[in-house]
């Protein structure tokens, strides 16, 4: 563990927490990133997250490129929770130029096809579920989901697997609280697919290498 690299996440992560904030309260509302808004009722909890996400990025990866990716791939992460859960949207202006930057970012890193087709891979099977099922899904998801990929690489598949499973849990008890009326509370699936993009981020590799002894 490199102590110093994550106590200097900690502190980048306390400095961003704000602008995190402002840039997820604007986006939805489709205001420039930077218009000054008054402080939200969430920035301690944005905060939080880009601090401890950052903080533990600088303890596994060091003062490394991989690193600043890791906590650049977290703090979209954070603003996607916060836009998902307060707006039911995923914004563009967000997801798209963050995805490109981290494909970007990964390919000069490790060059490899693995990052293009994993985002091109996860996106499109989100894609085909929206094209199943496109009242429980949405385009921002599909987005989402390829923003993972360029972020996890081949490690997208137990992100995507933890995101739905994280997602069913609370689906499955409003359909036993609510019945059939269930289906009418719709559940935002970007705050799951974040919370499988943090745990494939720092235990994908480990979790690919568990399925595949068990297979053995």
């Amino acid at each position: 563990m490199d102590v110093a690299a994550g106590l200097v996440g900690l502190l980048a992560g306390l400095a961003v927490g704000p602008l995190a904030d402002r840039l997820a309260t604007n986006a939805p509302l489709h205001e420039p990133f930077l218009k000054s808004v008054s402080r939200s009722s969430r920035l301690f909890l944005v905060t939080l997250g880009t601090a401890l996400l950052a903080g533990a990025c600088g303890l596994v990866y060091g003062f490394t490129l991989e690193a600043l990716i890791a906590v650049l791939f977290c703090w979209v992460l954070v603003i996607v929770t916060r836009t998902d859960l307060e707006h039911r949207l995923i914004p563009d202006k967000i997801v798209l130029p963050a995805g490109g930057a981290i494909l970007a970012l990964r390919t000069i890193d490790d060059p490899s096809f693995e990052w293009v087709l994993s985002a091109l891979g996860a996106g499109l099977v989100l894609f085909v579920i929206v094209l199943a099922y496109p009242k429980g899904l949405g385009m921002g998801d599909v987005k989402l989901s390829a923003l993972l990929g360029a972020g996890l690489g081949v490690a997208v598949i137990p992100a995507m697997f933890v995101g739905f499973f994280a997602a069913f849990l609370p689906a499955a008890l409003l359909l036993v609280r609510h019945g059939k009326e269930a289906r009418k509370q719709a559940i935002p699936l970007g705050p799951f697919l974040a919370l499988g993009g943090v745990v494939a981020l720092f235990w994908g590799d480990a979790i690919l290498d568990w399925y595949k002894q068990l297979s053995l």
